[in-house]
């Protein structure tokens, strides 16, 4: 087992480490913003490190600069969309309360 191997897998589990405690705790809170806000983590964390592993597993190429391109996507647009729906629902709120 070579240094890289190792590396791939420490990223790997832990992103899929933070991916699943965020599904454990997307099953046990209640409320749409606390639910937003345990899946964070997943978005910001767990798919950037699961691309780091894929790319550190691909090495030094042009594959491997798409791949964490992707997972730059996903932890910008991860925090983006959640910002987004937190706002869209707390309106929705608002506007129930007041009728």
């Amino acid at each position: 087992m070579t240094v890289r191997h190792l590396i791939v897998l420490m990223l790997l589990w832990a992103g899929i480490g933070s991916m699943l405690l965020s599904a454990l705790a997307l099953l046990r809170l209640r409320g749409t913003l606390m639910r937003l806000h345990v899946l964070a983590p997943a978005s910001v964390l767990g798919m950037p490190l699961i691309a780091a592993a894929v790319a550190v597993y691909q090495g030094v190429e042009r594959a491997a600069v798409k791949t964490l391109f992707i997972g730059l996507l996903f932890a910008v647009g991860g925090t983006v969309t959640t910002i987004a729906i937190g706002r869209a629902s707390h309106q929705a709120e608002e506007k129930g309360g007041k009728s």
